[in-house]
């Protein structure tokens, strides 16, 4: 049974009828008493909340009886209808326990995807299953590792796949987020459908609307002819919006636009587009603390993020490094045609103890240039250490040279904190490099956009962009 709570006779019929339509039985209250009322009578499935009950608007009686109902059933999905004014409170909805917040007027299609996929979240959460059981329910090809931290995060995605929750995917650089995104898509009621990645970092924000709304023939200068967006392109799929906490405040609003009522307009045009695509972002930045500083918006963050994944470094999950390498291995031996490739025992067991602060990434580009390098089909330990510290040994002769700008070592830890790092790395590059801003954002392993954005944070001047 739906409970909805609504004062307005009118709301409280079109719910009703719709929810009936779609096999619910519902009951409805008009406020804070009658919600009481009903509560000691039956327990209902969900909750649909309505912020407000009187003729104040600002939203404090739906605020006040949600904490109530928290209260009187603490596990009890709740899903606030709230104006676009009061996505203020929504969010402080979102923090004193609702599930989600939709916006009036409502597509009677979102509606009722977020309340099917709240109640199927609140359903009791399984126990982590081992791997070989894991891959007899879900299609978890590319993901490797036993890992009991990684049989957690896996068994999450099978349970919140068939879902259209929006997940948001976090974790260090190289940690394999992408491929976690994928599994969510391929475990989902949308698999047959499109799975469209964007890489927000590499995207300026002059460019933002036309990429992933479009835009039509002659909207700006080069608009030479229509152009479907990744939004448009994703329709009825899943859309993967990796590095979300580099995109600036302008674009925050217009992403928000499009998650809150699934409508945007292409550049140009002043007509509407209806999508209904699954949201997946990812991060490698903590948006929490972004939020604290103002610089992430806090209702965007509550949007995307209803199911969470925190990927572990490979430092915080060692066992499966011997497993990652034996299946990089055993791809490589395909790709070069060398079918008695191997890797030693003693080298499995030396790679398990190597610090990889580049995780997965750096680890497989390692495997792939010492198979390229060694000339043995069994690859021993010595092979891996040659090959593994070769980058770190050409900076090495960078610093041997002369240059002043580079120090031999980190700071002590506590003496710095990670944004003076990345500022004094950012400008030790533009130096080395003389200001070459595509050679200092392929040194640092960023996109030029990553770069320019972070070169305004900091005020570093540039001259050269060759």
């Amino acid at each position: 049974m739906i409970l909805i709570i609504d004062d307005d006779i009118a709301i409280q019929t079109s719910l009703s009828l719709l929810f009936r339509k779609e096999g619910f039985a519902v009951r409805v209250a008009d406020g804070p008493f009658d919600t009481v009322e009903v509560l000691a009578e039956e327990t209902p499935e969900l909750i649909l909340l309505d912020m407000n009950f009187s003729v104040d608007t600002s939203g404090d009686d739906g605020l006040r009886l949600l904490r109530r109902i928290r209260e009187l059933v603490p596990n009890m999905p709740v899903i606030l209808i709230t104006g676009w004014g009061s996505i203020d409170l929504a969010v402080e909805g979102m923090k004193a326990g609702a599930k989600d917040f939709i916006t009036k007027p409502w597509q009677n299609d979102h509606l009722v995807q977020s309340v099917r996929t709240a109640l199927n979240l609140a359903q009791t959460i399984p126990a982590s299953l081992n791997r070989r059981k894991l891959d007899q329910q879900f299609r978890f090809d590319n993901i490797v590792g036993e890992d009991p931290n990684l049989l957690d995060i896996l068994t999450t995605v099978g349970r919140v796949a068939p879902t259209n929750a929006p997940v948001l995917i976090t974790g260090e650089s190289g940690t394999g987020k992408e491929l976690i995104a994928e599994a969510v898509h391929q475990n989902s009621r949308r698999q047959r459908q499109p799975f469209v990645k964007v890489n927000l970092g590499g995207i300026s924000s002059t460019l933002f609307e036309s990429e992933l709304f479009g835009h039509v023939r002659g909207a700006f200068t080069d608009a030479k002819t229509d152009r479907v967006g990744r939004f448009e392109l994703a329709n009825k799929g899943s859309i993967f919006l990796d590095e979300i906490g580099d995109l600036d405040p302008g674009s925050q609003v217009k992403l928000l636009r499009v998650l809150q009522d699934r409508t945007f307009e292409p550049l140009g045009s002043s007509k509407s587009r209806t999508v209904d695509v699954r949201i997946i972002c990812a991060t490698n930045r903590n948006l929490e603390e972004m939020v604290s500083k103002g610089q992430f918006r806090e209702d965007l963050f509550y949007r995307i993020n209803l199911i969470s994944v925190r990927l572990p470094a490979l430092r915080e999950r060692p066992g499966d490094i011997p497993l990652l390498v034996t299946y990089f291995v055993n791809n490589l031996k395909t790709i070069y045609g060398r079918p008695d490739l191997r890797v030693s025992p003693l080298a499995l067991k030396w790679l398990k103890n190597l610090p990889l602060p580049g995780n997965i990434r750096q680890l497989k580009n390692g495997v792939e240039r010492t198979v390229l390098l060694s000339s043995g089909d069994e690859l021993q330990a010595d092979d891996f250490e040659r090959n593994l510290t070769q980058q770190a040994s050409a900076t090495a002769l960078h610093r041997s040279a002369g240059d002043a700008a580079f120090q031999p070592s980190f700071p002590a830890v506590g003496s710095m904190t990670l944004e003076e790092m990345e500022y004094q790395m950012i400008q030790r590059a533009m130096t080395f490099h003389q200001n070459r801003v595509a050679k200092v954002a392929r040194a640092l392993g960023i996109t030029r956009f990553a770069l320019y954005r972070r070169l305004e944070k900091f005020g570093i001047s540039y001259t050269n962009e060759e």
